[in-house]
């Protein structure tokens, strides 16, 4: 198969983009479950944008970006990602995003204030805005005839001209990728002019976790397997307040409900931010993060606490739908009863390194959302912004392969991923007979190994701890890899132990703490030896 445009994932980044091509640009969509899985379907909070000029400002917008990125974010990028918003907002309801309102016959959009942020800016549909999200872009994309996705369908690796040796190409470029097709069991080829990653995060490389299971890092390791450059890792950011129960699996108690007046409480109803930060429970995620850790280890306790009974049963139901019925599920009663908390694995603030464009250090290869460093959150993401920042790069990256078309187009060269014959993959490997136990085991092992010793809490020998662990299981790996035939859960571990070598490698190259990366043994930050993006 060949494609002008191959998008690897299905979230608001791949999907956004996908959606502004016109009909002369073939476009194939690969998504390693259904179309609509992805982060993006599970962000309760909403997408952060300046609409309202008279209570708001860019400048305010801005300010705040920075402040939360602990002097890492490219001030550049960040205004360019600001003052981008309510174009991309303006896109999203043309493509059929309803965004809540005050009312019905109101124009004026209903907007939450979530941890970081000075002023009311977070548009949402309830608590379900990415799943509101998907399913707009989704439809739009499933009316396009330029457009096909193909569901179940895992990346394997990237094809570029330094892997097949081609020495004329001055500089390593992208010409395509193999994928696994999870159901028929066969690899396949698919060649392209542009390749773009939208595979989100690496949520699944820690224990705990709110991403869903297909956040495995594949897009990262992808990348880095093809030699693109990769920044920032060491800055995973930690959600505080993920439900704590034991029939709940990763489900997120969102910033918004902070927003709206919530209290983070010990068991015994004492308010532990107050003295902490000046936003009290509304700090910034690390700050948030780091202290319920410290309490926990303090008294011993298993969970924190959010106090929502300030607000009326009739309030929640209507703001927050899905978090009231599934707590209620669960014999939590929002409006009476205290929610019990813990912190997760969340968000990963670095990722393949971009320009403005989101194009990576490999030519033709572009990375939007997640598993890009754009440079916009820095050393910890503002709340609400990936949404923003999946929109704005999308768009970004959009503009740029359209000039690419048009100049190839005036031309009389063949289009990069027509120019030359790809390989069809082989495969020699045997059958793995222990394959699950193998790697059920290694799966286990790595993401304790990374929530012990790489969690929201650092130190030197934690991290060499954690070093040599990852260097064994990847020894594995690898030989396992090459000796026996690639399945989706071999694929996913290889991933997953790459990207958290990635971000191992990325924190003990930073002698410091700043944003989400907090070592013990420097638990100042350093401007003077520091103040510089980590990368690899």
């Amino acid at each position: 198969m060949h494609f002008n445009v191959l998008v690897i994932g299905s979230g608001i980044a791949g999907l956004s983009l996908a959606n502004r091509f016109g009909e002369t640009v073939s476009v194939g969509i690969f998504t390693k479950k259904e179309e609509a899985e992805s982060n993006t379907n599970y962000a309760q909070g909403g997408l952060a944008a300046v609409m309202n000029l008279n209570k708001d400002s860019y400048e305010k917008h801005v300010r705040d970006t920075l402040a939360a990125g602990d002097g890492l974010c490219d001030e550049n990028i960040v205004r360019m990602v600001v003052e981008e918003g309510p174009a991309v907002v303006k896109d999203l309801l043309s493509w059929g995003v309803n965004f809540a309102k005050y009312s019905e016959n109101n124009k004026e959009f209903d907007l939450g204030r979530e941890g970081g942020h000075s002023e009311r800016r977070v548009l949402h549909a309830g608590d379900i805005t990415g799943r509101e999200i998907e399913r707009a872009l989704v439809e739009t994309s499933r009316k396009k005839p330029n457009v096909k996705i193909f569901e179940n369908h895992i990346g394997i690796d990237l094809i570029t001209t330094r892997k097949l040796k081609i020495e004329k190409e001055n500089k390593n470029r992208v010409l395509g990728a193999y994928f696994l097709n999870k159901k028929a069991g066969n690899v396949i080829m698919v060649s392209a002019d542009v390749v773009v990653l939208a595979t989100g995060g690496a949520g699944k490389v820690f224990l705990y976790t709110s991403n869903p299971d297909i956040s495995t890092g594949d897009g990262i390791a992808m990348a880095s397997r093809a030699g693109a450059k990769i920044a920032d890792m060491e800055f995973y950011q930690f959600h505080p307040t993920i439900l704590y129960h034991p029939e709940a699996k990763s489900f997120l108690i969102s910033e918004a409900l902070r927003g709206e007046g919530g209290t983070l409480r010990l068991k015994d109803g004492t308010p532990f931010m107050d003295k902490v930060h000046p936003l009290k429970s509304l700090a910034p995620r690390d700050i948030v993060a780091r202290t319920i850790d410290f309490e926990l280890k303090r008294t011993g306790g298993e969970c924190v606490y959010l106090d929502m009974t300030h607000k009326s049963r009739e309030f929640l139901k209507k703001r927050f739908p899905d978090i009231f019925k599934t707590t209620l599920d669960l014999g939590i009663d929002m409006s009476k009863d205290l929610i019990p908390v813990v912190p997760a694995a969340h968000y990963l603030c670095g990722g393949a390194l971009t320009d403005e464009n989101g194009l990576t250090s490999v030519g033709g290869l572009y990375a939007v959302g997640e598993v890009a460093c754009t440079g916009l959150h820095g050393a910890n993401r503002l709340a609400s912004n990936s949404l923003l920042e999946g929109c704005v790069f999308a768009k970004k990256a959009y503009e740029a392969a359209t000039v690419l078309f048009k100049n190839l187009n005036a031309g009389s060269s063949p289009a990069p991923g027509s120019r030359y014959e790809l390989p069809e993959w082989k495969d020699f490997g045997l059958t793995g007979g222990d394959e699950m136990i193998v790697i059920s085991h290694n799966w286990d092992e790595l993401r304790r190994t990374m929530w012990n010793y790489v969690g929201i809490v650092r130190s030197d020998k934690r991290l060499e701890r954690a070093k040599r662990r990852i260097d064994n299981l990847l020894s594995e790996i690898k030989e396992y890899y090459w000796n026996f035939k690639i399945t989706p859960d071999l694929l996913e571990l290889r991933n997953i132990a790459e990207t958290a070598n990635l971000i191992i490698m990325s924190a003990i190259s930073r002698k410091e703490s700043r944003g989400t990366h907090y070592n013990i043994d420097y638990p100042a930050k350093d401007d003077k030896n520091y103040k510089h993006h980590t990368v690899l």
